[in-house]
């Protein structure tokens, strides 16, 4: 079972739905890095569409913080400083938290093997970044998902979307920690105890310990 991004569940249903997933996309794989500049003329015609779409989308990522719309100067890609990158993880960290204590008493057998598959494949791209960081995302996205809160998941999904670029990059350059594996594990073995409390500490202690590195390799590209 492969749980998808938010952002790739659903088909487009409208030339504005389209150029919304298609620069989201973009941004989160690392494409439209942070100052980049979009102009919507250039989208609309990779994509095959008018440029009025791709404006709203511009507007709709500028609400979720992703671009910045300059007046009759299209967008600019925003990307985190570093104190809001902290900030993001620790709303995931507070948000996942909540989402692993409501799921523990809902999570069987079944749900627990497919997230072991999820951290099979996860391994199988160890050597594939981008690609591994996607498997990371479907595997926290979907056990947040068995909370049955999907309002809480989008939430989870949006803070995603804006630290997907850079998680990208530096795993791009750094080697993943070996502990990857068992770091993920021992959430499973958490979950598997029943105890809700410990598997929230458990989660929020994995999120929060990715945070200096991460930042540290990114003060070091500036």
């Amino acid at each position: 079972m492969q749980f998808v991004p938010a952002y790739a569940e659903r088909q487009p249903q409208t030339a504005e739905e389209e150029a919304y997933t298609f620069v989201l996309e973009a941004i989160c794989c690392g494409r439209y890095r942070k100052g980049d500049r979009l102009i919507a003329e250039d989208i609309a015609s990779e994509i095959g569409m008018s440029r009025m779409p791709v404006r709203e989308a511009f507007r709709r990522l500028d609400a979720q913080g992703l671009v910045t719309l300059r007046p009759n100067r299209g967008a600019i890609v925003s990307g985190l400083e570093f104190d809001e990158l902290q900030e993001v993880f620790d709303m995931r960290s507070a948000l996942e938290g909540l989402a692993i204590r409501v799921a523990v008493p809902r999570i069987d057998e079944r749900q627990l093997a497919a997230l072991e598959r999820m951290l099979d494949a996860m391994d199988d791209y160890r050597e594939e970044s981008a690609e591994w960081v996607s498997r990371h995302r479907a595997f926290h996205e979907y056990l947040c998902s068995l909370s049955g809160r999907p309002r809480l998941v989008k939430q989870i999904s949006a803070l995603y979307s804006l630290i997907e670029a850079p998680m990208r990059l530096w795993l791009q350059h750094s080697e993943k920690p070996l502990s990857a594996r068992e770091e993920h594990a021992v959430i499973l073995d958490a979950i598997r105890s029943g105890d809700a409390e410990r598997a929230e500490a458990v989660v929020r202690q994995h999120i929060e310990g990715t945070v200096p590195a991460l930042i540290s390799f990114l003060q070091a590209e500036k």
